[in-house]
């Protein structure tokens, strides 16, 4: 009995060791487990970090890329102008022109950018001659451009093209050239003379920016057949009065519409519009200067 029950407690000791072996191999198991969850589970965490820095590189890069987009420029003050036509009120083209307050309107593809008119008086006095005068408006509008740069800059440039040109005309004697304040940001006047077969003809060109627009406004006249010729001083202040009043006309149609627009419109290039002759007699010789017949 003993010995039986002794081979008892043997195999009972040896079953139980051989749980106790499956038991520490299992717990030998869970912390591998367990590592390699936790080494998985790190590694995921560093990939999805490094996707999460990739991620925020790239949208940061995307930030900064759209943040140095094109620069722009500031929006040109006036975007229409008057009808070159209309500037004048009749009063004053009546002392300017005063056979012929109509005015023919010159060609233009583009009315809001440019335009022009010109009017042609002759006041016949028979055999004691002939009083001329032929009076040419011409306004240009610039817009804003991110290429060539603020309406302004290129105003400004092109006024004073207008300028040179007025003091450069071919056959000019006498030339001068007198600021004007008081007529837009900036203005000049440029009078001369220039004789011609049908007589000696006084000559004003007014040129004046305001803001984004040039007027430029030229006014010649003389006494044909024998008349006498017209004092410079005269003219020349009737031209400067003129202009002065074409201005205001630029600011009054912008009054409801200035200062929108976009700064980095793109416009055509400005140009001047060709002037026609106003007359078949003594215009054709009466167009005094390169610069009368360039600007429109």
């Amino acid at each position: 009995m003993q010995r039986a029950a002794q081979q008892d407690d043997r195999a009972q000791r040896q079953m139980r060791g051989k749980r106790l072996s499956r038991v520490l191999l299992c717990a030998a198991a869970v912390p591998a487990v367990l590592i390699t969850a936790a080494c998985s589970s790190g590694s995921g965490d560093s990939k999805g970090k490094g996707t999460d820095s990739s991620a925020q590189q790239s949208a940061g890069g995307g930030t900064q890329s759209s943040a140095s987009a094109s620069p722009t420029v500031q929006a040109a003050a006036y975007q229409k102008l008057p009808d070159a036509c209309a500037v004048l009120s009749k009063k004053t083209l009546t002392g300017l022109v005063p056979k012929d307050t109509s005015g023919r309107k010159g060609g233009s593809d583009d009315p809001s950018s440019r335009g022009s008119c010109s009017w042609s008086s002759l006041d016949n006095n028979g055999v004691k001659g002939s009083q001329f005068r032929w009076l040419n408006v011409s306004l240009i509008r610039f817009d804003s451009d991110a290429t060539r740069g603020a309406g302004e800059t290129q105003a400004h440039t092109y006024f004073a093209q207008q300028v040179k040109d007025a003091e450069s005309v071919p056959g000019a004697k006498n030339t001068k050239e007198v600021p004007l304040s008081g007529t837009g940001a900036e203005a000049t006047a440029v009078r001369y003379d220039l004789k011609k077969k049908e007589g000696l003809f006084k000559q004003q060109t007014v040129v004046a920016r305001v803001e984004n627009v040039v007027v430029t406004l030229d006014y010649n006249g003389a006494g044909l057949a024998g008349e006498q010729t017209p004092d410079a001083d005269d003219l020349t202040k009737a031209a400067e009065n003129a202009i002065k009043e074409a201005v205001g006309a630029v600011r009054s149609a912008n009054d409801s519409s200035s200062s929108t627009g976009s700064g980095a419109k793109t416009s055509a290039s400005p140009s001047q519009s060709a002037s026609k002759s106003p007359s078949k007699s003594a215009s054709s010789s009466a167009s005094p200067s390169k610069s009368a017949t360039k600007k429109n």
